[in-house]
């Protein structure tokens, strides 16, 4: 898989149509790795000119700041902000919300102006403009439900663009009773992700995956690195993973017959 550094295109004296941002999990955790191949396959199929910054990624700095360090949050922030404006970076896209909240709502007042997309808003708008195709057949007959990310949905409204390339591929979609702008939590937002859970009757990833459970799916779909670890661990906890897959939308998309 060849995929180009902005370096790269700067070398080049040329720019891509858009920067992917990969992000820690996408770049470190072995799960996660998937679904940054899997979005990365996507856009080589269907010929969209995109770049990383490979090595010149760092943190967006967003557990630092959940965790209560602003200060470091803004050495990173800056530092990367540098890194962005110094390629003369218009427009990013990224397989992580929480990524994508921290450059989207808070690099701007740091000095990063970018037009910031989640990966489900960017490629459902390559579906809108034809350019991405998606034949579903081979989910014919399955069940998915789809577990909304919190800096997605409720911290920044999107609620429908995964939800309409789930409905592209032919699986009956089903919803949680907890979904949307009622959606529970998976447990790793706020960099709780990095800790042991407080004492309490029970983990919310436990929770919320046996709401998930519930409806009886093939697949349980996310839109996020952490909700995939935690959603993860919580059909593992009910030993079901033989049963039940839990798959990123980036990763549906590119088990589609035309990718």
């Amino acid at each position: 898989m060849q995929i180009k550094t902005m370096a790269e295109y700067a070398a080049e004296g040329k720019s891509p149509e858009v920067l992917f941002w990969v992000g820690c999990a996408g770049s470190f955790d072995d799960r996660a790795k998937k679904i940054t191949r899997a979005f990365c396959k996507i856009l080589n199929k269907i010929g969209v000119e995109f770049a990383v910054l490979g090595q010149e990624e760092s943190c967006t700095g967003d557990p630092a700041k959940r965790a209560g360090n602003e200060f470091v949050f803004q050495m990173m922030a800056h530092t990367n902000i540098e890194v962005l404006n110094a390629y003369e970076i218009k427009k990013i896209v990224t397989a992580c919300p929480h990524c994508f909240n921290t450059l989207k709502n808070e690099y701007p007042n740091l000095g990063g102006n970018y037009e910031v997309m989640h990966h489900t808003q960017f490629l459902k708008e390559l579906m809108q403009e034809g350019r991405l195709k998606i034949e579903g057949g081979k989910f014919d007959g399955k069940k998915i439900t789809f577990h909304d990310p919190c800096y997605l949905g409720r911290a920044n409204d999107e609620y429908e663009a995964p939800r309409q390339l789930l409905q592209k591929l032919d699986a009956e979609l089903v919803e949680m009773k907890r979904c949307k702008q009622n959606g529970l939590c998976c447990g790793a937002g706020g960099a709780q992700m990095f800790k042991e859970p407080e004492k309490g009757n029970r983990d919310i990833n436990v929770e919320r995956t046996e709401e998930a459970l519930a409806e009886k799916p093939n697949v349980i779909a996310t839109g996020c690195p952490f909700c995939m670890t935690m959603i993860s661990d919580g059909v593992k906890h009910f030993n079901k993973e033989g049963e039940v897959q839990v798959k990123d939308i980036a990763e549906l998309l590119a088990e589609t017959e035309d990718l």
